[in-house]
């Protein structure tokens, strides 16, 4: 791999990146006993060993160190992350080559999901200050009455570059069982984020707000549109989904459920506070493979139980924003 040298492209420091990625199953090589990660063993039909393991660090970090540096000649500032296991697999990413300088640290909360598996936020402190943060559960049924856990939805605020800003990361209820059948499961997770949203300008109305994540669901989508309008937010990724782009690719159709929405307010041209500037999908070619007939597909680590070595079944999204 080949990094962007730092000297073409100068720094913009009125401009900061904000990214989302889902990193298709980053976890560690040993048991854990209250998660299910029995398929990610040393021992396991997959073979999760540490040279595998060591080969995902070092794909992840080099791809989230280049997101918005052609924009912004810098990574991005934070960087929400879903499919995590534990803090022990952001802390051996944050720690790899391609991140060990760029000043990262985390916010992650153990949820109660079934795969064990968490959201989780990582920002550069040279550039964000955590003032708060906190989790919120998403209370779901199944079909039997049974308590059924998704990941929690995390909620982070803090100061950009010495302006308050609200993050919401969120990995929603997966369409397994098929897209209405799981559709309520979703439409709970939109209910949830408009009222965090709404809690949050009871305190402040003019809260700048980012909602961030893999929703499992298009733009397009009942809990997408519920969402943008319940809570009057503006989704920069409506236009950017077509036939032949998106963020994960399913029966070789492109979805694009990894977004990241704003409030309406970064519309607004104040003196030295962030305005939203831009939106697009990383789909950098070195994330996607390059023959086959799953060509310009994501390169992923696993399709089932068989390795393939590569990053994610996802690319990751992102916003520039510009004071």
């Amino acid at each position: 791999m080949i990094d962007i040298p730092e000297d073409i492209i100068p720094v913009q420091h009125h401009l900061q990146t904000l990214a989302f990625y889902n990193l298709e199953n980053l976890f560690d090589i040993y048991d854990d006993s209250r998660t299910n990660d029995n398929d990610l063993l040393p021992t396991s039909v997959k073979k999760w060993t540490s040279k595998r393991y060591d080969n995902k660090l070092r794909k992840l970090s080099f791809a989230i160190s280049n997101i918005g540096k052609k924009e912004t000649g810098k990574p991005p500032a934070l960087v929400g992350l879903a499919e995590v296991e534990n803090a022990k697999a952001i802390q051996d990413l944050i720690n790899y080559k391609h991140l060990e300088t760029c000043n990262y640290n985390y916010i992650h909360y153990d949820s109660l999901d079934e795969r064990g598996i968490d959201v989780a936020l990582i920002y550069d402190t040279t550039a964000f200050e955590v003032t708060h943060s906190e989790v919120f559960r998403i209370h779901l049924i199944d079909q039997l009455g049974i308590p059924d856990y998704t990941r929690d939805i995390l909620l982070v605020s803090g100061l950009l570059d010495g302006e308050t800003i609200h993050v919401i990361v969120n990995h929603w209820s997966s369409r397994r069982e098929g897209e209405k059948e799981t559709e309520p499961k979703r439409m709970a997770s939109s209910h949830k984020v408009a009222e965090i949203i709404d809690n949050l300008r009871l305190e402040n109305g003019d809260v700048k707000i980012i909602v961030m994540g893999d929703f499992n669901d298009d733009p397009s989508s009942n809990s997408i549109k519920n969402l943008v309008e319940e809570a009057s937010l503006y989704n920069p990724m409506d236009t950017l989904r077509s036939f032949s782009r998106g963020t994960t690719m399913h029966n070789r159709q492109w979805n694009l459920f990894d977004q990241i929405i704003v409030s309406t307010n970064f519309f607004d041209k104040t003196p030295n506070r962030f305005e939203f500037d831009s939106a697009n999908i990383f789909d950098e070619d070195f994330l996607k493979l390059f023959n086959g007939k799953y060509k310009g597909s994501p390169f992923r680590t696993y399709i089932g139980k068989k390795y393939q070595g590569g990053y994610s079944d996802h690319f990751p999204v992102y916003a520039i924003f510009k004071k």
